[in-house]
């Protein structure tokens, strides 16, 4: 392993611009206000299709299909503002990768605990869903808190109680009829964000951040994807690496907005006024070239990660966040992102919060009327409710209750 220290970081990479960038915090913000919605509405009867997922076996994507690439996108672009300020505190190699490490291992523990919830035999259990599903999300806080103790064997004790909780509750989960054990089923967003995040750290580590280097490494990931569709990659000893195909997917999404940041904000690449827009119109084009190319071929569909998919996706995040770049960093109209700035800060804690609020119901004995379940009710109150949880996020975010893995 020591032979590989020097093939990786070990000082700052890029020459990135210091301080909170508003457009990404905006970005961020507006994607999970988006996202609480659409899990909400996903509930309600009758509502229209494009307001639903594309099916498994469509050729087509809708608005709700391109919130989950949004997030890939967004954790592409803090990436290098995340190692570069980590390594500008002095940070070894190795003390960059346990963070790194730390990270990907509390995304995967989240994703699973989260996916296997649905199956919980409550009977084998011992408690049920609503009560084993609120005391998962209570450890979750206790161990991803930050802390502001002076002393910091007290947050520690927190950190264990909360580890140890999540232990305990994983030892004693019984699914499906009763004989299932707590296993990745599959990875759940979170877990297959932590997926993506950690190839896209390494590739970003082994290249030294080179804007070039980052663009091939989109590319090599969507020819995995392919290479692993191929029917001899399912036999044998090949079936472990087709088994990937699908991070590899989402890790081209990352990348594509890590290469985006790299554009907007890596001094060293000096791009301005005609060169910056002629960089990103370049990339844009390139992002929609490739994903028109592959339609016929792979089809557009966000269950089965195909390329052309993640390629449009991550096409539309690129106009979208260029848009939100010109109006916030360029024209200095920002004052409207104050309302998304505690969730984009605080992005765990507003992702959890609904899960959290609806058991919380259930296990109360709250319902809503039948009314606000179906139909044009039912979509108004699930946009209130989105914009409930982001108020509610900024009063926990005062006192004291912020998540960071």
């Amino acid at each position: 392993m020591l032979l590989l220290q020097p093939l990786f970081v070990t000082r700052m990479i890029n020459n990135l611009k210091s301080g909170r960038i508003l457009s990404i915090d905006a970005f961020r913000g507006i994607t999970i206000l988006i996202m609480i919605f659409v899990n909400s509405v996903a509930g309600v009867q009758g509502i229209p299709a494009w307001m639903q997922h594309a099916h498994a076996t469509e050729d087509r994507m809708t608005f709700v299909d391109v919130v989950f690439p949004a997030f890939l996108f967004i954790v592409g672009m803090s990436i290098p503002f995340a190692i570069n300020s980590r390594l500008a505190k002095g940070d070894s190699f190795w003390k960059l990768q346990q963070h790194i490490g730390w990270r990907t291992v509390g995304l995967w523990v989240l994703g699973i605990f989260m996916v296997n919830t649905e199956e919980l035999n409550a009977a084998a259990t011992g408690m049920s869903v609503a009560l084993w599903s609120l005391l998962f999300y209570g450890c979750a806080v206790l161990v991803w808190n930050v802390y502001t103790f002076k002393q910091s064997w007290i947050s520690w004790c927190f950190k264990g109680a909360g580890m140890a909780g999540l232990i305990i509750l994983g030892i004693i989960y019984r699914g499906g009829d009763g004989s299932e054990r707590l296993a990745p089923q599959w990875w759940g967003i979170l877990g297959l964000i932590g997926w993506a995040y950690l190839y896209a750290c390494i590739f970003y580590q082994w290249f030294k951040g080179n804007a070039n280097a980052i663009m091939l490494m989109i590319a090599v990931c969507i020819g995995y994807y392919i290479l692993c569709k191929q029917p001899f990659m399912h036999k044998g000893e090949w079936s472990w690496i087709a088994s990937q195909s699908r991070n590899a997917a989402h890790a081209s999404i990352v990348l594509s907005g890590m290469l985006l940041t790299l554009f907007y904000f890596d001094q060293d690449l000096d791009l301005k006024g005609r060169r910056l827009f002629s960089k990103v119109c370049g990339f844009f084009v390139l992002l929609m070239m490739g994903a028109l190319l592959l339609r016929p071929t792979y089809q557009i569909s966000k269950i089965r990660a195909t390329p052309s998919w993640c390629l449009y996706s991550a096409a539309i995040c690129v106009a979208i966040f260029s848009l939100l770049y010109i109006l916030i960093d360029v024209n200095k109209v920002s004052k409207w992102t104050a309302f998304f700035r505690p969730a984009g800060s605080n992005p765990l804690l507003t992702y959890i919060l609904p899960d959290i609020v609806y058991f919380g119901m259930i296990l109360s004995g709250v319902s809503l009327p039948a009314v606000l379940n179906q139909g044009v009710p039912g979509i108004l109150w699930c946009g209130i409710f989105s914009v409930l949880m982001l108020l509610l996020v900024k009063g926990l975010n005062k006192l004291g209750i912020r998540l960071q893995l």
